[in-house]
């Protein structure tokens, strides 16, 4: 079968579904449904997915983007923190993509909460239509926490989407935009319009592709480097001698440990891309290591 093949649901099955189930899209849970057929068939080749992927999907709604992805991959891992939606999510996959069923496992539960131990088999992709209010941190702790993801595709506020893939001396280069490139190389794969949601959002959405990759260094941890980021980015407008002040202890230790790791302690946030972070952290850890 075919993502074609499938019986995808458009704007009027949604609102049938919905009522049927007596739901409605909640800001709570920062819920707009996908209902256009053709987005759906975009975002599934966007992701490049193979049929041996086990894919996790973050969010899945009414099933609108589930039912693409089940004949795609070999398994969906779908997480649904609703659970009226969660407990619907199976009988809409057994109506419109009958013979599929064993490839889904739902989850009802958080996102920021799941754990490795939870899946099996083990996710080896991310696809998923991301609330907006919580995109970034979801896209981060998966990583973390499923390093078999190897490549993903999200959808999230073309905002969001713009400071993901951001690059260094960008104005709107920031946490995300290193946080994500610890863990992956990413790309922009498109703008999607809000018509194609129920209910319809005040904002543009943006297709962000990730392809994972070896961490930049292997001599410092993740928490250390992601911590001298968060510091140098509290301040962004200060030098990082001044904005790395409190990191290291005083202004004279944030330029020691800046200038021991190659960087100029007039320079800004902004204009050091990971591998610099991860290096200014790695010299944190020699002079604490020699103390």
């Amino acid at each position: 079968m075919t993502v074609e093949q499938a019986r995808l649901l458009g704007p009027a099955e949604i609102r049938e579904l919905a009522a049927r189930l007596g739901v409605a899209p909640t800001k709570k849970f920062g819920q707009n449904f996908l209902h256009d057929p053709n987005t759906i068939r975009r975002i599934v080749a966007a992701a490049e997915l193979d049929p041996a992927d086990v894919a996790v999907e973050v969010g899945p709604g009414l099933g609108s983007l589930t039912l693409g992805l089940l004949p795609a991959v070999s398994h969906v891992h779908a997480v649904e923190i609703d659970p009226p939606l969660a407990a619907a999510l199976a009988a809409t996959a057994a109506e419109r993509a009958p013979g599929l069923t064993g490839r889904l496992t739902v989850h009802n539960g958080d996102a920021m909460r799941v754990t490795a131990a939870e899946f099996d088999p083990a996710p080896t992709a991310l696809v998923a239509n991301l609330p907006y209010n919580v995109a970034v941190p979801v896209v981060l702790h998966l990583l973390a926490e499923l390093p078999g993801i190897r490549h993903g595709l999200v959808m999230v506020q073309k905002e969001v989407a713009d400071r993901l893939t951001a690059q260094p001396g960008n104005k709107i280069y920031g946490v995300p935009s290193v946080k994500l490139a610890w863990y992956a190389s990413s790309r922009q794969a498109g703008k999607v319009p809000p018509a194609v949601f129920w209910p319809v959002p005040n904002v543009d959405s943006g297709l962000v592709s990730f392809t994972r990759r070896e961490p930049p260094r292997d001599d410092v941890a993740r928490e250390a480097v992601f911590a001298v980021v968060d510091a140098a980015f509290a301040q962004r407008r200060k030098t990082l001698r001044a904005a790395l002040a409190g990191w290291a202890g005083s202004a004279p230790a944030a330029e020691e440990l800046l200038r021991a790791a190659g960087i100029d302690p007039a320079t800004r946030g902004e204009q050091l891309d990971v591998h610099a972070f991860a290096a200014l952290a790695a010299a944190r850890s020699r002079v604490r290591g020699g103390q």
